[in-house]
């Protein structure tokens, strides 16, 4: 019995990591994937996704990131990251465009 119970969880295991290499399912996802990307390689907290779009070759996405947090929060530094995904939501190429203070307002 407890031979059986190893063995499905085998199974389960395999099939949790062929999971990991599908398509990804639409934009919520491709968000999610480019946030965990980009936190890995920079070590920096996401806030948010400010735009998702999907191209040719799979996905673009704009993540907000904390870069320096200050006191008042008003005076912290972000950032905007572009991020391209392939059709997998694997990471192509990340770059910043912009760095701008909390409580700035866009021109």
């Amino acid at each position: 019995m407890a031979e059986q119970r190893s063995r499905k969880s085998g199974t389960s295991r395999s099939a949790s990591s062929t999971t990991a290499r599908k398509n990804v399912k639409g934009a919520e996802d491709a968000a999610e994937r480019a946030c965990l990307s980009l936190k890995r390689l920079i070590s920096h907290r996401t806030e948010g996704v400010s735009a998702v779009s999907r191209n040719d070759g799979g996905w673009h996405v704009d993540v907000d990131v904390l870069e320096l947090p200050r006191i008042p929060d008003t005076t912290s530094l972000l950032a905007t990251y572009e991020v391209d995904l392939d059709e997998e939501g694997s990471l192509l190429q990340y770059r910043r465009v912009r760095r701008y203070r909390r409580g700035q307002a866009d021109e």
